[in-house]
């Protein structure tokens, strides 16, 4: 699908070479997948910010949204695509937690589908509208409780997970097909706020997991508002 999406380049902090500089520091820090790379420097991070913030939309650091959500610093949201995709093509992502559609955004460009749930209905209208403006047309949205189970057949054969949770939401594993993983920030033991990657690798003979980095992430709520 052609992205013609010249029209968000803006100048200074939010221009296409700052963007390509946030890319090239995703390098530095041990990104790999040249296709999380690839749209990482397509995506314009900026129109996803307040545009008081808009300067610093590439900075390696997570933003405020609104509504007590952030989103997440770039390496994250690189980090995380890349553990899912696994090197191949996606077909079928589910996100739990749209925030203002950054991330979703991302998933769009390296997965045939994207069903993205958000908890917080005015962040389903923002992200929505964003995603709007860049015709992704490969994005469901949903305003819903995504650390409960779902009222939907979804098979997806990656999950990627917005916010820290305490223990594992095996509500959503029942979504996960064969060879696919789902990415959560997992809560560190004596921790209220620090989380680690998880990723949860579903096999014929059960679920493995493995433990990544550190990260910080808003905490995964029941419930919607």
């Amino acid at each position: 699908m052609q992205r013609d999406w010249g029209r968000f380049n803006g100048i200074g902090m939010t221009s296409a070479r700052t963007r390509a500089r946030m890319v090239a520091r995703l390098r530095e820090q041990g990104i790999r997948d040249e296709t999380v790379l690839t749209a990482m420097n397509a995506v314009p991070r900026h129109i996803f910010v307040e545009e008081s913030l808009a300067s610093r939309a590439y900075e390696d650091t997570p933003l405020p949204i609104g509504h007590g959500q952030t989103i997440s610093q770039p390496w994250v949201v690189a980090r995380m695509t890349e553990l899912a995709r696994q090197g191949k093509r996606l077909q079928n992502v589910l996100e739990i937690g749209s925030g203002s559609g950054y991330q979703t955004a991302v998933l769009a460009l390296v997965a045939d589908h994207v069903y993205t749930v958000e908890r917080i209905g005015a962040l389903v209208a923002k992200a929505r509208r964003h995603l709007r403006e860049l015709n992704l047309t490969n994005v469901a949205i949903m305003h819903g409780d995504g650390s409960a189970a779902m009222e939907t057949s979804l098979q997806a054969d990656a999950i990627v997970v917005t916010a820290g949770a305490t223990l594992l939401p095996e509500a959503l594993l029942m979504h996960l097909d064969v060879g696919g993983r789902m990415v959560v920030p997992l809560a560190v033991e004596g921790s209220s706020e620090l989380q680690r990657l998880t990723v949860i690798e579903r096999t014929a003979n059960g679920f493995k997991e493995q433990t990544l980095e550190a990260v910080r992430f808003v905490p995964l709520l029941p419930g919607t508002a």
